[in-house]
């Protein structure tokens, strides 16, 4: 019975179901069921996307045709190269002309495991986690080589999860079409190297000025080295930069046996390719080539802009303003021809350390340069030269000028106080033609930055670009006529085909010609006599300095042979430079530039004759009565004549009295025929002359608005009067 018993225990138990899982066991076999299905599932999506993406792919010939983006060579007014920017490919090398040296450095800096994983590396990939696991949290670069030709061909820089999964996509998609030879060869000749070069062959003649196919260990190395930040390691920028990062890829090659461990490479060894003005030239075409958008048509293929630099003064002028820029300052030049062509640009002591262009960009108060516009508001006013002004204390609502050295002058004549810089004759100058008017001329001669109408702008408060004063400047040296500044001539296909050239601006006449004359003669005397004799070169110069409060900013800008020149130095944070005046590192700057700039040109002398006009060259009371073809005039019988008609012929016996101020009408009532009937009645005739009832005089006509007795002396003749003679009314009443 208990053996019976046990027995049936035993297979009670045997027929007990298992227990299952439960808790935490329960939860792991989930986890490993679930990710089971997702990894198969992820491996069929991936799979997938791999294979629409390898039939979407390119063919190996058409990877090899295209180009990133456009190449411009920049070439001077000599027609020389000066910089060639955008991409450049060289000459394609197929696998067999590329170097294995350069093949080994590659891989060993880029992707170790090259030829052992399938577009990604899961190896580096877990590296990479691990570091950033056990590290500060950032994922270190994980790319192969060709998950890299992926990116550049096909996609950009961005960091983002989505752009490295279709990263991850391509490159396995790649490798799936194209052998680990064609893969190389295509990133090889495609991988940017910095400096616009695109591949191995380009990036050679950069840097040593031959083909790829003749790189050694040691320049190979620094191609190589230079994939991982373009910029930085570039040997044009940074020499020892390139050289540690060099030695970097050589221990590298040594440490996966790619060199022998004994073989001595020293980068610093390589001759580098020297560069042409790339520092001081790039200003310019920051400046020039932006112009392009909008003066060609679209195109992608290679062109040529030919411009107006001149080679000599750009280095001249990088030399001038480097050498005589006071330390923590920096230093800004434009130079133009007597057409606009701009010669010479730089826009700071180094491109390399700050790009910025201070030239073309930078909005600075050009203090007492600014001048410019108030003594041609006052010359345009009738003002010459010679007229004499009162250098005194002045207030003009509430704000008291005061001159730069305190002292004042007295009476003096208007070129004195502009060679000068007499800052209380140019506010009383500003306050007479009218602030309005002083910012009105500044527009007109190119100014576009807001302008203030408060009385303090005729010191040169406003702010402006050195290359609007200086366009300024060349029109007074013009003549008074406008010019326009450009800096491209023409540009051209790689074949020649011209696809744009420059047309001469049409000119405007800005001011008369005797305005310009009076200002040059301003101008030319500031500098032999006033602030700016240091800009002096051995041949006429004419020009004006200019100092801002606290010596923030100094300037001098100028004119000789029909090159007129512009300099300014401060600081970008507008912090006081002590000892920085206009007439002291600007104009020695402008100096030792205008001397090399000119030496080929002929002296030519200013024309500083001030041939006035009629209205200021007539007596006054001649003036009074105007141009009988423009009124109704009054004979010498009171017969009224209309516009446009000559008189009756005159009797010698009337005629006008008086000079100078006088001018009476004499009335000879007895001299006039009894036959002959007055043309008009009494009372018109004594209203159309000006005489009083019972008076054969006329009366004086109103004085004109006095001046400011402290700028010109009450002796000044008047120089816009009232005219007198009554203008022609629209429907002319009969004589009766």
């Amino acid at each position: 019975m208990a053996k019976r018993g046990s027995q049936r225990s035993a297979k009670a138990a045997r027929k007990q179901p298992k227990k299952q899982p439960t808790g935490w066991r329960l939860w792991l076999r989930r986890i490993f069921f679930w990710s089971g299905g997702l990894a198969l599932l992820g491996i069929l999506f991936l799979g997938l996307a791999v294979m629409f993406a390898a039939q979407s792919l390119p063919s190996y010939n058409e990877l090899k045709a295209t180009q990133n983006a456009q190449t411009i060579i920049v070439r001077a007014r000599d027609g020389s190269e000066i910089v060639e920017l955008g991409p450049s490919f060289g000459k394609w090398l197929d696998g067999s002309e590329i170097p294995q040296v350069m093949k080994d450095a590659m891989i060993s800096v880029e992707d170790r495991r090259y030829h052992s994983h399938f577009g990604v590396d899961p190896v580096g990939l877990a590296r990479a986690l691990y570091v950033a696991a056990t590290g500060n949290g950032r994922i270190s670069a994980t790319s192969t080589i060709t998950q890299q030709l992926a990116r550049n061909v096909f996609l950009n820089s961005n960091r983002t999860l989505d752009r490295k999964l279709r990263e991850a996509v391509l490159a396995l998609a790649l490798e799936t079409k194209f052998s680990k030879d064609q893969i190389l060869e295509l990133y090889l000749n495609k991988v940017y190297f910095g400096g616009g070069a695109y591949g191995i062959d380009s990036a050679s003649r950069k840097f040593f000025s031959h083909p790829a196919t003749e790189l050694n260990t040691a320049e190979a190395a620094i191609i190589a080295g230079l994939v991982k930040a373009p910029s930085r390691y570039s040997p044009t920028a940074d020499v020892d930069a390139a050289v540690d990062r060099a030695q970097v890829v050589l221990r590298l090659m040594k440490e996966q046996g790619r060199i022998s461990p004994n073989v001595t490479v020293d980068p610093s060894t390589v001759k580098l390719k020297q560069e042409r003005g790339q520092n001081s030239v790039r200003y310019f075409t920051d400046w020039a080539l932006p112009q392009l958008d909008l003066l060609l048509p679209e195109t992608f293929e290679p062109i040529e802009v030919w411009t107006t630099l001149d080679v000599g003064m750009q280095r001249t002028a990088a030399a001038s303003v480097k050498s005589n820029t006071p330390d923590g300052a920096q230093g800004a030049l434009v130079s133009l021809d007597r057409d606009g062509a701009i010669l010479a640009m730089i826009g700071g002591t180094d491109y390399v350390e700050t790009n910025y262009n201070r030239a073309s960009d930078a909005m600075r108060q050009p203090g007492s340069a600014w001048k410019l516009f108030v003594y041609l508001a006052a010359l345009e006013a009738g003002y010459t030269p010679e007229d004499r002004v009162v250098d005194a204390p002045v207030e003009i609502d509430g704000w008291k000028p005061r001159n730069s050295g305190g002292s004042y002058a007295g009476e003096i004549n208007v070129r004195t106080a502009f060679a000068y810089s007499k800052n209380t004759v140019a506010a009383q100058l500003g306050n007479e033609v009218g602030f309005g008017t002083v910012a009105s001329m500044a527009r007109r001669f190119g100014i576009t930055s807001p302008i203030s109408t408060f009385p303090a702008m005729v010191l040169g408060s406003s702010e402006a670009r050195v290359i609007e004063m200086t366009r300024a400047f060349a029109s007074i040296s013009a003549g008074g006529m406008s010019v326009e500044p450009y800096g491209i001539v023409k540009v051209t296909t790689a074949d020649g085909q011209t696809i744009y050239e420059h047309e001469s601006a049409k000119q405007t006449r800005l001011v008369p010609e005797y305005v310009a004359a009076g200002m040059t003669d301003l101008l030319q005397t500031a500098v032999n006599t006033g602030t700016g004799k240091a800009a002096q070169i051995g041949r006429p110069v004419a020009g004006k300095t200019g100092t801002t409060s606290s010596n923030k900013d100094g300037w001098f800008i100028g004119f000789s042979s029909g090159i007129t020149t512009g300099v300014w130095m401060g600081r970008d944070d507008a912090k006081r430079v002590a000892g920085l005046q206009g007439g002291r590192a600007p104009a020695q700057a402008f100096a030792a530039f205008m001397r090399y700039a000119v030496k080929d040109r002929p002296i030519e002398k200013f024309n500083t004759e001030l041939k006035l006009p009629e209205w200021q060259l007539e007596p006054d009371d001649e003036f009074y009565f105007g141009d009988p073809d423009d009124y109704y005039y009054i004979d010498e019988q009171g017969n009224l004549i209309e516009p446009g008609r000559s008189s009756e012929p005159r009797d010698p016996a009337f005629s006008i009295e008086g000079e100078q101020g006088e001018g009476d009408l004499i009335d000879r009532p007895s001299a006039r025929g009894t036959d002959i009937p007055p043309a008009i009645s009494e009372d018109f005739l004594n209203e159309a002359t000006g005489r009083r009832p019972g008076n054969n005089q006329p009366s004086a006509p109103a004085p004109a608005p006095s001046r400011q007795p402290d700028v010109r002396p009450p002796s000044r003749p008047v120089t816009n009067p009232p005219p007198v003679p009554i203008p022609a009314p629209a429907s002319p009443a009969p004589a009766n």
